[in-house]
């Protein structure tokens, strides 16, 4: 019997192979095609190229590929001749199975007890002693209903944690450990027998359309991205089921990072109905499985947030520098080898550089150990991209980031040179 990732990935696609839809529906040539209409990703076959052979296994697990409409496969275990999947059943809840023969064993004499024997074993209940409440909610001469929030303001701005530098230097230091456990690998593509670097960038920017439809969180699309890389890093995907990837992991980060996800039914929608709610619900229970539930991946956003509060900048620097944090998203090739606090500081840098002509300062050196001298290889990296960025092929960011609320920073002139001592 096939457990964990395995088995999910094993019950998903035999799923795939009774519910694929009729024909191919989509194109990716129409990825970036406004979302209203219904346009979906597609299925990527049109590019369909021949399986390579895999390298060496990475796991013991027995995997069978005879069927092309198979979901996912370890990287090194195609073509052995086992069933292709096996359905994976969870092992009983050993807690509750104890509770409920405890509950047998009660004797006849302790269920005789009753309710009244039962409160007077439990003692006296006694009211909980009362706490300083800063805010006086006693009745008296006015409006019984005015309060003064001005003392509600004062104790919600002692309790922030974003302005006590206690929490500020352990946070970053927390942030930092876990950006080194969440890391994809950097060359997880070469791996990959069936899809490449371009059909990522297509998934990553029918994404970046899908948060501005749905009106989500920048901090969910980076961490669906992170996500989608860390699975890749681990499995391989044909190219026919990567947009069910990119959608499952776009519905997790969305149920991780927003107060009112949308539904699974928006996310089968958006795909115009290439896959259906079973097939995302499966794949989600696969992604969940691979990463080890571990959801709480650093991103950009969360680096960037950090530097801002010890470096204040002005509302157009945060966007574009934003902005440039989230055009690496698009170039797995060239920015997965770089870590998150990393592409925060260069994308801060020229962002800082673009608008008010400043460096990287000392006091941020101290605080993140990055020097200029560090950085130079990703600020160099991002400056390119920066320059490149509206003759890419891949629109979606760009576009997004030429709206009031972003200060259309997108439509600012990349500089020619950067100052890098």
């Amino acid at each position: 019997m096939l457990t964990g990732a395995a088995a999910a990935a094993a019950s998903l696609a035999r799923e795939n192979q009774e519910n694929v839809p009729p024909g191919a529906k989509g194109d990716p040539r129409l990825a970036g095609a406004a979302l209203g209409t219904r346009v979906a990703l597609g299925l990527l076959r049109g590019n369909r190229e021949p399986l390579a052979q895999p390298q060496a296994s990475l796991s013991q697990i027995p995997w069978s590929t005879n069927d092309e409409n198979c979901l996912d496969v370890p990287l090194g275990k195609m073509g052995t001749k086992q069933p292709a999947f096996t359905i994976h059943m969870d092992e009983p809840d050993v807690t509750r199975q104890k509770k409920r023969m405890m509950s047998k064993r009660m004797s006849s004499s302790e269920e005789a007890l009753g309710l009244k024997t039962a409160v007077a074993s439990m003692g006296i209940r006694k009211p909980l002693t009362p706490i300083d409440n800063p805010m006086d909610l006693s009745f008296g001469e006015g409006s019984p209903s005015i309060m003064d929030m001005s003392i509600v303001q004062e104790t919600e701005q002692r309790i922030n944690v974003n302005h006590v530098p206690d929490y500020i230097e352990d946070i970053y230091k927390y942030l930092r450990e876990m950006e080194v456990k969440c890391k994809p690998k950097a060359g997880y593509m070469k791996k990959q027998p069936d899809i490449t670097n371009n059909m990522r960038a297509i998934l990553v920017d029918w994404l970046v359309e899908v948060g501005e439809e749905y009106k989500l969180q920048n901090e969910t699309l980076h961490l669906a991205v992170n996500y989608i890389d860390r699975f890749l890093s681990s499995m391989s995907v044909l190219r026919g089921k990567l947009q069910l990837l990119g959608t499952a992991a776009m519905l997790l980060a969305s149920k991780f990072e927003e107060i009112y996800p949308p539904e699974v039914a928006e996310f089968v929608y958006i795909t115009d109905d290439t896959y259906t709610k079973k097939q995302v619900l499966r794949m989600e229970h696969l992604v969940l499985k691979v990463l080890s539930f571990d959801l709480a991946a650093p991103t950009i956003n969360q680096f960037l947030s950090q530097y801002f509060l010890h470096q204040p900048a002005s509302s157009q620097v945060e966007n574009l520098a934003t902005y440039l944090g989230e055009l690496s998203l698009i170039d797995a090739e060239t920015y997965l080898k770089y870590l998150p606090s990393v592409i925060a500081a260069a994308a801060f840098h020229t962002a800082n550089y673009t608008i008010s002509g400043k460096t990287w300062t000392d006091s941020l050196a101290e605080v993140t150990g990055y020097t200029i001298e560090s950085l130079k290889p990703c600020i160099l990296d991002l400056h390119k991209t920066y320059q490149t960025a509206a003759q890419h092929t891949q629109q979606s960011i760009r576009e997004k980031y030429k709206a009031v609320k972003y200060h259309a920073v997108s439509l600012i002139d990349p500089p020619e040179t950067l100052i890098l001592s």
